[in-house]
């Protein structure tokens, strides 16, 4: 009987990489397990939002308003959705209507983080430099407002 040792000679770096690798398929397929099996689940499955139970206020969209000063013509948006005014901004304004009337684009950065904020039309403030460059462009979100807002029963 002969007896044939045999000697393996492994470097420590292919063990390292080795292990490495090893390491890395196992985590793999336990988050491909974890990621197939939350859709068949029924308890991680995303929750969709229950409906308020307050009425909307507006009916979701983007409305414009323009204003027409001097033969230019300046454009408000107002972004709403349900029961909030999620945006207010002037829209396609041109150099003209910037260089003629300076304070517009001022004014309605201001008029608009209030407005967002409180959600209402009623007790903004602004400036008396700006005083009927606000009342002009509150005047035009307030039509839009009454173009997205639900017509009662």
């Amino acid at each position: 009987m002969s007896a044939k040792t045999k000697i393996v000679v492994l470097r420590m770096r292919e063990v390292v990489y080795t292990a490495i690798f090893a390491a890395l398929g196992i985590c793999l397929i336990i988050l491909l397990i974890f990621m197939f099996m939350k859709g068949k689940n029924g308890n991680n499955t995303p929750t969709i939002p229950q409906e308020s139970t307050e009425s909307a206020n507006y009916i979701a969209g983007i409305y414009q308003t323009s204003v027409v000063l001097r033969n230019e013509v300046i454009s408000v948006e107002v972004i709403v959705d349900e029961n909030h005014i999620n945006s207010v901004r002037l829209i396609n304004t041109n150099d003209t209507v910037t260089t003629m009337f300076p304070l517009f684009e001022p004014a309605m950065t201001e008029l608009a983080a209030q407005i967002v904020e409180t959600q209402s039309l009623e007790d903004l403030t602004y400036s008396e430099d700006s005083k009927y460059t606000s009342l002009v462009l509150l005047k035009a979100v307030e039509n839009a407002l009454n173009k997205a807002s639900v017509p009662e029963k």
